[in-house]
């Protein structure tokens, strides 16, 4: 089987029966590897010889069986995106220059353990891809094996996967795995929950992500059934309130758009926000008497609070009926998992919250040696 590696992030077309690494882990080293140089500890970086996802014959037959549904939903591609530096700098901030220092002082440096996933609550299970990422670059003979893949339900209380290998390198790991998978469930939990109360409309997330987390927020939206705005403000055009302000108008600023495509030579989707109807009625007779690049329509806060805790969102309606399915239309402000099934019965196209990422509830999720302990102290909290 010919190798497969990822030089940066987009895996778009990887599908594998194994992540592995360069090997770099001994059982008579003192730290796992990625905390090793030498006899000396030191700050803990990844090498840029050994892709952390490096698939060849030699390794299947050495290697962690890793279910091919572990990529049941492949990240956003990006351009510039270093899935591997980001691992890296996670695993770095918390080893800092001596590595796991309790662990040195407590766990034989070849003990063995299993520890296994617990739910402590209900929700969408995302970040187990990543999670065999980051397990086998800390230790690439660590064992892991799942019983459910990204995207699926998990309930309180269930053992949903487990690992085995060394003690001190499963401990390593433990909390940058749970912190990514926790986050990244939270952010899948609530997007299901908001894409199925909008449908038929779609759900996106915005560009309110954790800083350096773009990539990995946006991930989980896609794992919890929602679709990906624009990554970054490289791929789309999109035309904001302070852009028009600028241009001294909607009708200048697609205007200058469309000429700035047009002798750049590029094609991508082009999105203009509009406040008003009255704006949007300008942006539609602009359109119907011009050649643009206009794709999508954003109908900002058109949904209207209401003092009792309801919207209002006859303006909404109003402004899709106005587009009339000439352009695709987009709903922003006042989304909420309370509000999102009613904006999505006006027939707009896409309904964005960029509480889906700016906002999110990490899902409760821990890493247990002991499970029958874990699981006697959660049902004593109701964690379990």
């Amino acid at each position: 089987m010919p190798a497969l590696s990822l030089p940066f992030s987009p895996l778009r077309s990887l599908r594998y029966t194994s992540i592995v690494a360069a090997n770099i882990w001994s059982p008579s080293s003192l730290l796992p590897p990625l905390l090793r140089s030498s006899s000396r500890f030191v700050r803990p970086s990844l090498r840029p010889s050994s892709p952390i996802l490096s698939v060849s014959a030699e390794d299947v037959g050495r290697s962690v069986a890793v279910a091919v549904e572990s990529m049941a939903v492949e990240p956003p591609s990006h351009p510039t995106y270093d899935l591997k530096a980001v691992i890296a700098l996670a695993l770095s901030e918390d080893a800092g220059d001596r590595g796991d220092v309790t662990c040195l002082a407590i766990i034989p440096k070849d003990m063995k353990a299993e520890a296994h996933f617990i739910a402590k609550e209900d929700g969408v299970v995302a970040g187990i891809a990543l999670a065999e990422m980051i397990f086998n670059e800390v230790d690439n003979f660590l064992k892991v094996e799942w019983s459910v893949k990204d995207g699926d339900l998990i309930r309180k209380g269930m053992q949903f996967g487990k690992v085995y290998g060394n003690a001190h390198s499963i401990i390593v790991a433990e909390r940058v795995v749970l912190n990514f998978m926790q986050r990244m469930s939270g952010i899948a939990t609530l997007t299901k929950a908001m894409a199925d109360a909008a449908h038929p409309s779609c759900i996106l997330e915005t560009r309110k992500t954790a800083p350096g987390l773009r990539l990995v927020d946006k991930w989980g939206v896609l794992i919890g059934g929602g679709k990906n705005h624009r990554l970054g403000l490289f791929d789309m055009v999109m035309i904001k309130d302070n852009h028009i302000s600028i241009a001294g108008g909607v009708t200048n600023a697609l205007k200058s758009v469309d000429e700035f495509l047009q002798q750049s030579n590029l094609q991508m989707p082009v999105e203009v926000e509009t406040r008003t109807l009255e704006e949007l009625e300008e942006l539609l007779e602009y359109s119907s008497q011009n050649r643009t690049s206009l794709t999508r329509i954003m109908l900002d806060n058109m949904v209207v609070p209401l003092p009792n805790g309801d919207v209002d969102v006859s303006m909404l309606r109003d402004a899709v009926q106005l587009v009339n399915g000439r352009f695709e239309t987009e709903a922003s402000g006042n989304v909420t998992i309370e509000t999102v099934k009613k904006i999505g019965e006006t027939g707009v196209t896409y309904i964005s919250s960029g509480a889906l990422t700016h906002s999110v509830k990490a899902l409760d999720i821990s890493l247990k040696i002991d499970t029958e302990l874990a699981l006697q102290v959660g049902r004593r909290t109701n964690r379990a």
